[in-house]
């Protein structure tokens, strides 16, 4: 009876002794393998659990921040939370095993005028911008803003959230980029509904200047002539395009700091080196 009294006593000291220690090794919980040995020997309350989000939040945020700064993306005039929106679902993308290995991410802001240069290539990898245009909306969304989305077919507008892209073909608008959507109740009707990447004469300063206002599609984010095969070959083969919008029906679970900080570790790791044979 003295031993099991003295069992329960340092288990309850042990306890107590694990909750004081948590914050302090949260760091190393961040880390997928830390996570897994961590949740073994440690036992995390809703507020330690709590905590642990909250860094998670920080770390990533901190990750976003420097790299928006060492790519000087406030010059090309791409807003910070519009950026972090779109790193967090290129990360959590990347985690899923979705994305191909070119580290090429696209963004397109449709709070902005369609007199403005709102698309961005980004080459992660690199730190560069490889391109920085116009960009077409749906006929339906708007005029000069686009301020209606939806991922019905025959609505003429544009359909908002993440991408992959998928390879080329080519149609009546020559060479076009197949998109599947992949947030759903947003934009997974879009391969079904021919929404595609493809140039056209209406997205262009000469079409600004002569009515006010870039063309629009029937819902594809349509590019200038002349810059679409570039931004094409740039993007195809399982990259990520972001379509943001000012949308507070808006939700994706792609927007998730812990998938995305995991991404972002998984893409840190080296990659294995091969064995090497004996010389012969």
């Amino acid at each position: 009876m003295k031993k099991n009294s003295t069992r329960t006593k340092w288990r309850n000291r042990r306890r107590k002794v694990a909750k004081k220690l948590l914050p302090l090794f949260a760091p190393l919980i961040l880390s997928p393998f830390a996570s897994q040995a961590a949740g073994k020997y440690v036992s995390v309350d809703k507020k330690s659990k709590g905590r642990i989000g909250t860094l998670k939040i920080m770390r990533f945020e901190q990750v976003s921040f420097d790299l928006y700064n060492q790519m000087n993306l406030n010059a090309v005039d791409l807003r910070y939370e519009v950026f972090n929106k779109a790193l967090m679902g290129y990360y959590s993308l990347k985690h899923e095993g979705r994305l191909s290995e070119k580290g090429i991410l696209t963004i397109v802001d449709f709070t902005k005028s369609s007199n403005e240069k709102r698309l961005w290539v980004l080459d992660l990898e690199n730190k560069e911008v490889l391109h920085n245009t116009y960009v077409a909306h749906g006929r339906n969304s708007g005029e000069e803003f686009a301020e209606s989305f939806s991922n019905d077919d025959k609505s003429f507008m544009s359909s908002i959230g993440f991408y992959v892209t998928e390879g080329i073909y080519y149609g009546k608008h020559g060479k076009s980029l197949k998109l599947e959507g992949v947030d759903e109740n947003f934009n997974t009707n879009a391969l079904d509904r021919c929404i595609v990447m493809h140039g056209a004469e209406y997205a262009s300063e000469s079409f600004i200047e002569q009515y006010g206002r870039l063309g629009r599609s029937l819902g594809c984010p349509a590019l200038p002539m002349g810059e679409h095969e570039g931004i094409i070959d740039a993007v195809k083969g399982q990259t990520t395009l972001y379509i943001h919008a000012s949308d507070d029906a808006y939700t994706s679970h792609y927007l998730d700091h812990a998938n995305a900080m995991a991404g972002f570790v998984e893409d840190e790791q080296p990659s294995p080196v091969p064995p090497v044979g004996p010389s012969i």
